[in-house]
């Protein structure tokens, strides 16, 4: 496995989004979760992102007990920001806005530390910015849980460029995780830009555009009953066909060079730069097999300027309405 850095942090060249075992497109049950997660490590991967809302809870502590024989070797993000009902409903149900409060701060990391069975968070990020919270106030209370030990390094999911450059004025900020592939172009407008500008790196989450980009789903009967895709905008019947005509153009330049359509988007993100790490998510050992063979896969400036002209117009919107409130106006 290839290694890269993302600002001081050394992690594999690509991650493994853990999301999936128990929020998003419809969870699966511990045992196979722990399986995945062993078979990363066997094949290289030391970097794992989870989250308190993902589940909420469960998710962290599958992470934990997943990889707590191998914790020293690996490198665990976890994220936090929402304000999590205490009950009423599983994963996203429960988010009632973002929290951004150095006490949620504070709260939330000594959850996770317990959940995930350490003694400090390897990448702390900031999930989504609060509005009512000035970025200044966020991100001081996180310096100081890497002050008290608690964090080695400091990262935030979706904010603006000026929101990045005001956390990294209080605190060297590691890492952003932000939506990227394909699929979704967004941080190629100014925020990649100004990544590499205060040497901070990308963590694309989503790199196969929610599973889109594999060419496997076809129609909303291929989702489970409670996958949250059957919510977003990309996967609706009057967006579904004009979006499918993409994907069959990136199957037929990945069938003219004997990979996959999911390695040949994955190997995409990859070759935007060696500052990018993606995240891309995996239940089954076989998918992940498939991510991780992406990292070998050599693309020209030709073959990578081909395969954007061959996905350019996705029609959609990203999130539906709820989602989208929750990101920051660019």
């Amino acid at each position: 496995m290839q290694e890269r850095k993302l600002g001081e942090l050394e992690v594999s060249a690509i991650g493994l989004g853990c999301m999936g075992f128990t929020a998003a497109y419809g969870g699966q049950d511990e045992a196979a979760s722990i399986a995945t997660l062993h078979h990363a490590v066997d094949r290289g991967i030391t970097f794992f992102d989870t989250a308190e809302v993902y589940g909420p809870y469960e998710n962290e502590e599958i992470v934990g007990r997943g990889l707590k024989d191998v914790r020293d070797k690996v490198v665990i993000a976890t994220k936090f920001g929402f304000d999590v009902a205490p009950e009423g409903g599983t994963g996203f149900e429960r988010m009632r806005g973002a929290d951004g409060t150095p006490d949620n701060a504070r709260r939330a990391i000594e959850g996770s530390l317990r959940r995930l069975g350490t003694d400090v968070i390897d990448l702390f990020y900031l999930h989504r910015p609060d509005p009512k919270t000035p970025i200044e106030e966020s991100v001081g209370a996180m310096a100081e849980l890497v002050q008290a030990g608690k964090a080695r390094f400091l990262g935030l999911s979706e904010v603006t460029a000026d929101q990045l450059r005001r956390a990294h004025a209080v605190h060297p900020i590691t890492a952003l995780q932000s939506e990227y592939s394909l699929w979704e172009r967004y941080v190629e407008e100014e925020m990649l830009a100004t990544c590499r500008e205060l040497g901070i790196g990308l963590v694309p989450y989503s790199p196969l555009g929610r599973g889109f980009l594999s060419g496997k789903i076809r129609s909303k009967a291929d989702l489970e009953a409670n996958d949250f895709r059957a919510t977003l905008p990309r996967f609706d019947a009057a967006n579904l066909d004009a979006n499918l005509k993409l994907v069959d153009r990136l199957r037929a330049i990945a069938e003219e060079k004997g990979v996959t359509p999911a390695q040949l988007a994955l190997a995409w993100v990859l070759a935007q730069g060696d500052d990018i790490v993606p995240i891309p998510g995996s239940r089954k050992i076989a998918n992940l097999d498939d991510n991780i063979d992406a990292v070998d896969i050599e693309l020209t400036p030709e073959d990578r300027a081909r395969i954007a002209d061959a996905m350019s117009g996705v029609q959609g919107a990203r999130y539906a309405e709820r989602e989208m409130a929750m990101l920051p106006q660019r």
